[in-house]
C-alpha cells in the first residue's frame, strides 16, 4: 500500500483507480446510485469530461490529481457542505508540503492558490439511490504537472512552480491522510475549528475584493466566513452575507 508521510493509507478507506473516467465525480454518483457509501476514493489517471463548479469543464490531463472521495458523513445533511473547507484545508496541506517556497493559500468557496495562482479546485455534489438515501462526493483536482493557460483566475501547476510533481497516486495518499485527520475533527467538534483553521490559510483576508454572484458584483473588505461557511464582505455601511459566488481580488 501507497505510504504518506503520516502514514498508511486511513483505515477503512477503500481505493478504486481507474486509468480514464469521464469524471470521478460522475463516478461516485453512479456507485452510489448503485448503493454504494464508501467511504472510498476513486481515481482517475485521465478524466475526458473533469468538472468544476457551475458546469464548467476541468482539464484533467495525465500526471495531475483527479480524486473523489464518495463517503457518508455521519453528521447532518444541511452540514455536508462544510467539508468543502476540511478538504481545501486537507489539500492545502498537502500543496505547502511539496511546494516548500510557495505561498500556499486557500480561496473561498473552495479553491487552493500557489503564489497566487489556482493550484486545486474542489467540488461538492451530493449522491444516491434516493433523496432519502444520500451520500456526499468530494471531487478534487489537483494540477500537478500541468495548468490550464487562458483560464479567468490564472492557475499554476507543481511543475510551473519549479517543483518535481510526485506521481498522482502518491499526492492521494498524502491528501487522504491529511483529509482523514480534518474529518474526525470535524465529526468530534463541529466546523468551528475547520473554520478556524481555514481562515488561518485564507488569501485576501482584510484585503479589498469582488465578489460575482449570480446576479450583480459586489466589493468590500473580506472579513472572513461566518458559521456556516457564508462570506462575510464589509461594504463600508454594512456587513453582507454571501453564501454562494466567485471571489476575485484586487
Amino acid at each position: 500500500m501507497t505510504l504518506s508521510p503520516s502514514g498508511i493509507w486511513p483505515q477503512g478507506y477503500g481505493l478504486k483507480a481507474c486509468d480514464e473516467l469521464d469524471s470521478t465525480n460522475a463516478e461516485a454518483r453512479r456507485l452510489a446510485a448503485g448503493g454504494e457509501a464508501g467511504p472510498l476514493w476513486i481515481t482517475a489517471a485521465r478524466q475526458t469530461a473533469g468538472r468544476g463548479r457551475r458546469g464548467r469543464s476541468w482539464e484533467s490531463p495525465r500526471g495531475n490529481l483527479a480524486a473523489t472521495l464518495l463517503i457518508r458523513p455521519a453528521r447532518p445533511l444541511a452540514e455536508w457542505a462544510q467539508l468543502s473547507f476540511a478538504a481545501a484545508i486537507a489539500t492545502a496541506d498537502m500543496a505547502a508540503s511539496l511546494a516548500p517556497n510557495a505561498h500556499v493559500a486557500v480561496k473561498w468557496p473552495n479553491d487552493v492558490l500557489a503564489d497566487g495562482r489556482k493550484l486545486a479546485g474542489i467540488l461538492l455534489e451530493t449522491a444516491g439511490p434516493s433523496s432519502m438515501d444520500q451520500a456526499l462526493a468530494i471531487g478534487i483536482g489537483v494540477n500537478l504537472a500541468a495548468h490550464p493557460e487562458d483560464t479567468e483566475f490564472p492557475a499554476i501547476s507543481l511543475a510551473a512552480l519549479g517543483q518535481k510533481p510526485p506521481p498522482p497516486e502518491d499526492a492521494l495518499a498524502m491528501l487522504a491522510a491529511g483529509f482523514v485527520e480534518w474529518y474526525e475533527v470535524w465529526l468530534a467538534e463541529g466546523f468551528a475549528p475547520i473554520r478556524d483553521a481555514w481562515l488561518a490559510r485564507a488569501a485576501g483576508l482584510g484585503q479589498r475584493i469582488r465578489a460575482r454572484l449570480p446576479d450583480a458584483e459586489r466589493s468590500g473588505i473580506f472579513e472572513g466566513i461566518d458559521a456556516d461557511g457564508a462570506l462575510l464582505l464589509n461594504e463600508g455601511s454594512r456587513t453582507r452575507v454571501i453564501a454562494a459566488g466567485e471571489v476575485f481580488f484586487g
